[in-house]
């Protein structure tokens, strides 16, 4: 396939149709003289069907799983594989063998063995590879890193960031839903907070040298299941006293989960559709009844080369609300929420805000405050101008901070300092 984009968009084959590769196909659609869906493989019949419209793929380049796909030939230029953390490896390897550029969903594998096998293929094929590590993209980031290389707080000292994961996106993703369990997923910091720790790797833009943790699953446990509750939300008499509750959650005008969320628990939202998931499938359990055992709450140190240190905590209990982040220097301090960055110099002690807020058209993908949009961006980007320096996230980043949390998990575990090199 030529590789030529004079007068054509780049023609993606997406592997795995769910929430992800919803999302980040919905760039085709906002620049289709850019980016073009061709083919896609889904097992689920309804997300498929769904997606095939959506796009108008032709019927032969529609397959059930990433096999048959491998096996139709090469029929795009690019790939995202956006399937579950434990179903990377076998199709990264396989599609950067026919020269597929490719967008990798985070994490790179559960298992540090296949990341690195994985890296070694692409960079071995010379494929324009990316991973959907989104918050390096997002303007928010671009603005704090011109600021932090204009030594606008002089040099980096420490940093503290908080991931708010929220109580009931915990409830739905971690002790419900795919990620609850780390013999099915990756465990909770790799799933969840990899974002973390590669953003801030990315911002002290230095090699971190050692990580200790600490961390476990304290609420979420049967021993804390209330008097009276129930196995399921729909049969439970003290339900409407639990901030967990799936009906408090999913059904009602009040509900907490949106859209994205919602069709996690089925592809047709409305009420009868959403009331069968929660009685027959995974997200009507009680929260103290599932076989979960990842953590929920979590603190990470790292120390980083030069001296440098920082301070990450990863909760379930906050509200659902973006990262904060302050980072404090030799002349000056900064704090971030994902939309404002404030400075305070110590110099005249002047404070200096900046709004760093959307105002572009991001055509339905402002998730990840932005960050879903530019990832495609980028990621499209180099692979028409065949220069993988457009991307943020590329493979040795990406397994330079997966290393980092593999690390961070084996000293939390060990209750031990783990020098980086050891992991």
């Amino acid at each position: 396939m030529s590789n030529d984009f004079t007068g054509r968009p780049v023609r993606v084959l997406v592997i795995g149709a769910g929430a992800r590769g919803e999302i980040y196909s919905r760039y085709a659609l906002a620049h289709p003289e850019l980016m073009q869906v061709v083919a896609v493989a889904e097992p689920r019949d309804t997300y498929r069907q769904q997606f095939v419209a959506q796009h108008g793929i032709s019927p032969e380049n529609v397959f059930t799983d990433w096999q048959q796909a491998v096996a139709a030939g090469k029929l795009a230029d690019a790939v995202m594989i956006c399937t579950q953390d434990t179903l990377h490896l076998a199709p990264a390897l396989a599609f950067a063998k026919q020269g597929y550029h490719m967008l990798l969903e985070k994490p790179l594998s559960p298992d540090a063995s296949e990341c690195r096998t994985i890296v070694e293929e692409v960079e071995r094929q010379g494929i324009i590879f990316s991973v959907g590590h989104v918050l390096r993209y997002t303007r928010y980031t671009q603005k704090l890193k011109q600021l932090l290389r204009d030594k606008v707080i002089g040099d980096i000292v420490s940093l503290q960031h908080l991931e708010p994961v929220g109580y009931w996106h915990q409830a739905h993703s971690f002790v419900r839903g795919n990620w609850r369990n780390d013999q099915q997923a990756a465990f909770m910091l790799l799933q969840k907070s990899c974002h973390d720790i590669d953003w801030i790797r990315y911002v002290m833009d230095t090699p971190c040298e050692q990580v200790s943790s600490f961390g476990g699953l304290r609420h979420f446990r049967q021993e804390n299941q209330p008097q009276g509750a129930a196995d399921n939300c729909l049969d439970c008499g003290v339900e409407a006293e639990c901030p967990y509750s799936a009906k408090r959650i999913y059904l009602g005008e009040n509900h907490k989960a949106t859209p994205g969320f919602l069709r996690v628990l089925t592809p047709e939202v409305d009420q009868e559709h959403l009331v069968a998931a929660l009685r027959n499938g995974p997200y009507g359990r009680c929260v103290y009844r599932c076989d979960n055992n990842v953590v929920d709450h979590q603190v990470v140190n790292m120390q980083f080369s030069g001296g440098r240190t920082a301070a990450f905590t990863m909760t379930a209990f906050t509200k659902m609300e973006d990262r904060k982040t302050r980072i404090f220097g030799s002349q000056g301090c900064l704090e971030g929420d994902g939309r404002y960055i404030r400075i305070t110099s110590f110099l005249d002690d002047r404070e200096t805000l900046y709004d760093v807020d959307e105002a572009e058209d991001l055509h339905t993908m402002s998730g990840h405050g932005g960050g879903d949009y530019y990832l495609m961006q980028h990621f499209i980007a180099a692979v028409r101008a065949n220069d993988p320096s457009q991307v943020l996230s590329g493979p040795q980043e990406t397994l330079q901070s997966h290393l980092m949390v593999f690390a961070a998990e084996r000293a939390r575990r060990e209750n031990a300092v783990i020098t980086l090199g050891e992991e």
